[in-house]
């Protein structure tokens, strides 16, 4: 089984794929170290190692030379979240695509964030374009496609407005529906019986637990820039300490240098 298989089948709904979502090469070969069957990025952890705002500022070049860093680092499949397709039009994000797919990423998240447009969301029609150019330019790769709906994330919709979408969606060639913003259970149960496709939640302080997800036919749970951020704020709470203090006690757990660097002898 090649990894886009062996990625396509841990998607089962009421058996999570967790994915703690990396952001450069030494956080990908640390949570696959961890035992992880999949490594996926995190689009804002992404951009802010590169010094740029999450929110489709970074240039396509940039991303795809780092999914490719990071699949080097690893031996897992890996899903690459390419925002909303670095691409104003549904020609560029499939030349988007078909970079990432030579990077060697097995997946990738499109949202239907418009980021800056007219609307907060792309209108259906318009994103359904984009997916079915995703899905032609990902033709004969396997890729799996997940299709990010931005509904409750910017409270811009309910229910009924995300099924919609998700079903659209689907029809347009998307492999599964990733609905970030919804924790309430009762709310994922209906998703999930309602979207014609594997459904992907964020987790995070506060959300259902992973069996608790399970129970609900949850087939993806990420934790998406959560781990960055919580990353971030070590290294401000370490500088604090020092600059403040003159003590490094926020540094006592750091992760071994010699077991860093034996993770990126690949």
């Amino acid at each position: 089984m090649n990894h886009a298989e062996l990625f396509r089948s841990l998607h089962v709904p009421g058996r999570p794929l967790v994915l703690a979502n990396a952001w450069d090469a030494a956080s990908a070969a640390v949570v696959a170290a961890a035992g992880a069957p999949a490594v996926a990025t995190t689009s804002a952890g992404v951009a802010w190692s590169l010094g740029t705002p999450d929110g489709d500022k970074l240039g396509r070049t940039q991303a795809v030379e780092l999914i490719a860093r990071v699949v080097r680092a690893v031996g897992v499949p890996v899903s690459a979240d390419i925002e909303a397709g670095f691409g104003a039009t549904p020609d560029e994000v499939a030349e988007t695509v078909r970079a990432v797919i030579a990077a060697g990423a097995v997946g990738v998240n499109i949202e239907d964030n418009s980021h800056g447009g007219p609307e907060v969301l792309r209108p259906i029609a318009e994103q359904a374009d984009r997916l079915t150019a995703v899905r032609t330019a990902a033709a004969d790769s396997g890729l799996f496609v997940n299709a990010r709906i931005d509904t409750y994330l910017a409270g811009v919709g309910g229910l009924a407005e995300t099924v919609e979408r998700a079903n659209a969606y689907v029809a347009a060639g998307a492999d599964g529906v990733f609905v970030p913003g919804v924790t309430d259970p009762a709310t994922i149960k209906e998703l999930v019986a309602a979207i014609p496709a594997p459904v992907n939640v964020l987790v995070g302080p506060g959300s259902p637990t992973v069996a608790e997800l399970a129970e609900l036919g949850v087939a993806r749970a990420s934790l998406g820039s959560a781990i960055a951020q919580a990353a971030y704020a070590v290294a401000r709470r370490a500088a604090e300490e020092a600059y403040i203090h003159g003590t490094y006690a926020s540094l006592a757990d750091a992760v071994d240098y010699g077991t860093l660097n034996d993770l990126l002898r690949r």
